[in-house]
């Protein structure tokens, strides 16, 4: 007869977070991955690793898109952050849905210059109804022809069309470039 504590849920730990980066195809997940883990120091400087590390698989390679979804982490202080870097293709939104029932939180990540497409509904469709955090996450913030302060509208606005509640509507906003490896709030 044991007298221990069940073990905690992955919700009851403080030093673990499961998160999703979810977006339209090309709208650069991937490439955020890719940066999160080169600036958190899962590589040295002198390793010689491939462009898109989470794109593993030949197909996807060849392809320039995500076919299957991911898993990695990275640290952040004492916190381990388990990222799962889901495809945008429509055709793959079946391994979207099964990666966010795994996760705390989605990242959403969103084009400066092309806004909120159809998947970009789809995916935060799917984070709203299981009533997941969303951080709203605006990707080429330095092209030329970005649209910043209208995307962020067109993503409110969406965010209504799918009705959200007050709860959800509040979400923090981080501008990006994923490729170069810079962020702000």
């Amino acid at each position: 007869m044991s007298n221990s504590h069940p073990s905690p849920t992955r919700r009851d730990r403080g030093d673990l977070r499961n998160v999703a980066i979810v977006a339209h195809v090309d709208h650069g997940k991937t490439t955020l991955v890719d940066a999160m883990l080169w600036q958190s120091g899962a590589f040295r400087s002198n390793q010689d690793v491939a462009e898109r590390v989470m794109d593993s698989m030949d197909l996807e390679r060849e392809k320039g898109i995500t076919i299957l979804a991911k898993n990695t982490a990275v640290r952040y202080g004492d916190v381990k952050i388990n990222i799962i870097d889901t495809p945008g293709h429509a055709d793959f939104g079946g391994e979207v849905e099964r990666g966010l029932t795994m996760v705390d939180g989605v990242l959403l990540l969103v084009d400066a210059s092309e806004g909120p497409l159809p998947q970009t509904r789809f995916v935060l469709r799917k984070a709203l109804e299981a009533r997941l955090p969303v951080i709203l996450v605006v990707n080429k913030v330095d092209r030329p022809d970005a649209r910043i302060t209208e995307v962020v509208n067109e993503l409110y606005e969406l965010f209504l069309d799918l009705d959200a509640d007050e709860e959800q509507i509040e979400f923090p906003i981080v501008y990006c470039n994923a490729r170069a490896g810079w962020a702000s709030l």
